[in-house]
């Protein structure tokens, strides 16, 4: 179970998933009119604008509870800062490797300017519990300031979190793992400054910290696990040096658009890093719609992560599930594969099922590999494909409640349920 994701591994069927939404409003001014809107521009006129006809989750719930008050709807208000925009959903989910568990999950969305151009700030929090007494609590934020000036970007998390893992490389077979459990904190802060034309650069600090680890079951992977080098405690602390570029109509679903983010990170012993260790992972991202006059999108994915110098903790690898997003490798359950350096493709096609927008489709494709230990090699491709459902969560915001099932290699292959699309 992930953090914006509750994953259902191979051979556990999702018994039950409820949503029940609550939206609340804060304004911070009047309403404005509504403008024609430009539908050639890429800018917060296309967010603002919903079409007639449009519906959500929170509609059909509104209608099913017909209590005034407790579900309604608002935009976020065209042209208009201050207006925060919050959907709410708890969600129930069972399987073999979790158990049930439960998920209260929340995602903001506002503007911090009334600028034409200004782009959509966001904020997504967590918590999960697990049956199998998994616990976590987490936060990202993606913040632009007034004229898009600076860019915010947290992550902090806490786990509690029993886990699998099944060794390094890309070699690993997943029926030989060991139990792997323990407590970990994440602080992640960045700031970017705007540099002209969507480009952005900045700085930020990292922090992976990880205790109580500890781990029981095949000696083979034990004995790889301890020749790499592993303690009951490992802290990653460092700086980090971030560049991006950021088109993209509408950061939590995007349908126009090019995402681009470079992070090279330092960590240092005497920040408290266990050992020094130099990363760099590159994130790229393109949206198209197609075909050009409908509202389905094709999109791109490219996410790279590699050691450039000394070696991570074995919890700070590169590894299946843990990017940021923890939406690397659909068609395999977290952590299934880890080494020093990944590679991964996808693509996804995007495409509408109702005319009113509340239930959508996908369709993708992945490929992930790991390079061995040994020769610092990539010897294996592993790939992925899939379906899904959209169920659209908000409609002003376009956030929707992604249920995807994925298969993998070897038999690989389970259900993925995310607030919010993939990437």
């Amino acid at each position: 179970m992930n953090f914006r994701k509750l994953t259902f591994t191979k051979g556990a069927p999702l018994l039950t998933i409820g949503f029940c939404l609550i939206t609340l409003f804060t304004d911070a001014q009047e309403k404005h009119k509504k403008e024609p809107v430009d539908s050639s521009k890429i800018s917060r006129d296309a967010l603002d604008h919903v079409p007639p006809g449009e519906k959500d989750i929170i509609d059909i719930l509104g209608k099913i509870v017909k209590a005034p008050g407790l579900v309604k709807h608002d935009t976020l208000s065209h042209k208009t800062s201050g207006r925060i925009h919050l959907s709410a959903a708890p969600g129930l989910g069972y399987s073999l490797s979790t158990g049930f568990g439960a998920i209260i999950a929340a995602n903001l969305a506002f503007y911090t300017s009334s600028d034409e151009n200004a782009k959509l700030s966001s904020i997504f929090g967590d918590v999960v519990y697990t049956q199998n007494r998994q616990f976590i609590v987490h936060t990202q934020g993606n913040i632009w300031t007034s004229g898009n000036k600076f860019n915010i970007v947290t992550d902090w998390r806490y786990l509690k979190y029993p886990q699998r893992t099944y060794g390094l490389g890309g070699l690993t077979d997943e029926s030989i793992y060991v139990d792997q459990d323990y407590q970990y904190l994440r602080l992640y802060q960045t700031v970017l400054r705007n540099l002209g034309h969507n480009f952005y650069a900045g700085l930020g600090y990292s922090l992976d910290y990880h205790w109580n680890i500890s781990g029981t079951g095949d000696s083979t992977i034990l004995a790889s696990i301890n020749d790499y080098g592993i303690a009951s405690t490992s802290v990653s602390s460092g700086l980090n040096f971030n560049v991006l570029y950021d088109n993209r109509d509408n950061s939590i679903n995007p349908d126009r658009g090019a995402y681009m983010s470079v992070l090279y990170r330092t960590n240092y012993t005497f920040m408290g890093s266990s050992q020094y260790w130099e990363g760099l992972r590159i994130d790229l991202r393109k949206y198209v719609r197609f075909p050009a006059s409908s509202n389905n999108v094709l999109a791109f994915w490219s996410f790279n992560w590699l050691t450039l110098q000394g070696s991570p903790p074995y919890l700070d690898l590169p590894s299946t599930g843990w990017d940021p997003y923890n939406n690397t490798g659909r068609g395999y359950i977290q952590g299934r594969f880890r080494s020093k350096n990944m590679l991964y493709l996808e693509t996804e096609y995007r495409f509408r099922v109702s005319r009113n927008g509340l239930v959508g489709g996908v369709v993708f494709a992945n490929a992930e590999t790991f390079s061995e230990m040994e020769t610092n090699t990539f010897r294996k491709v592993w790939p992925g494909a899939g379906v899904g459902v959209r169920l659209k969560f908000n409609k002003h915001s376009r956030a929707n409640v992604a249920i995807d099932y994925g298969w993998g290699a070897d038999g690989s292959q389970g259900f993925f349920l995310n607030l919010g699309e993939i990437f």
